[in-house]
Formats: C-alpha cells, structure tokens, sequence
C-alpha cells in the first residue's frame, strides 16, 4: 500500500496500534476540509504495529489529547515536503473537556455548564480523576 507524501501539514507517528481511530475522534479530523490519512497496524521495528495518521493542512493540534490517548507519539511538522519540526508529547497534567465523567452522581451530569475537568493522580498508570467527584476515567 502506498499512501502520498504531504506537502505541508502533520504527521503523528508512534501511536499504539489501535488507538488512531480514538485519537482521529477526539481531535475531531472528521471535520477538517483537507485529506487526513489513518494507517492502521504498520509495521514497525520499535513497536511491532503501529496506527499513524497524516494531516495535509497546518493546523493546530491539542497536545492534551495527543499525549492522553497515546503519551509515546512523535509529531512531525512537515514544511514543503519536509521534516521541519519533531514535538514529543507527555500526559497532560489537566484535562478539560475532553473525556467526560461516568459517575451519574457527579456534579457535571446535573450542572451542564460545567466544564469536565480531569487531573493526573497516578502518572505511571496515566490514571485520571474528576476534580468534582474523584471517579476515575476509563
């Protein structure tokens, strides 16, 4: 299979393979007017499979979601067919709004306006709770 170059736009490499859909969700690509390209289950001599996704337009990308969903990935800015740029990611110490809380009881399923704010409590284990209730996301 072979899969075009881009010119201008982003690259995320290394995300562990069956994550790239969830990534490609939560960055909400489905909505860009530009070519997106997911390759699922490449191979790959760190990882053995990996998912990577190609963005054919210079936009921003939210870092916090990149390193919730895969903290291993390297982001590559691609300038006039080019590497111009390498960014690695990390767990994000706070998530706003972008997973929600399960708990029926939170205050967030009664307060809509309320923003769903997770933090970091266990880095080793990437274990996120809300800052409302103490639920652990899933």
């Amino acid at each position: 299979m072979k899969i075009d170059e881009i010119k201008n736009g982003i690259v995320i490499d290394h995300i562990p393979a069956g994550r790239g859909m969830l990534l490609f969700e939560l960055l909400n690509l489905d909505s860009l007017d530009c070519p997106v390209a997911i390759i699922k289950n490449a191979g790959s001599a760190k990882m053995g499979k990996k998912d990577i996704i190609k963005i054919d337009a210079d936009i921003p990308v939210n870092f916090d979601i990149v390193g919730y969903v895969a903290p291993s990935v390297t982001i590559n800015i691609i300038k006039d067919g080019t590497i111009c740029e390498k960014k690695s990611v990390t767990l994000p110490a706070e998530l706003r709004n972008v997973i929600k809380c399960k708990n029926p009881r939170c205050i967030t399923t009664v307060e809509q306006e309320l923003d769903h704010i997770f933090k970091l409590t266990d880095v080793e284990k990437g274990v996120y709770r809300c800052i409302y209730c103490e639920t652990a996301a899933k």
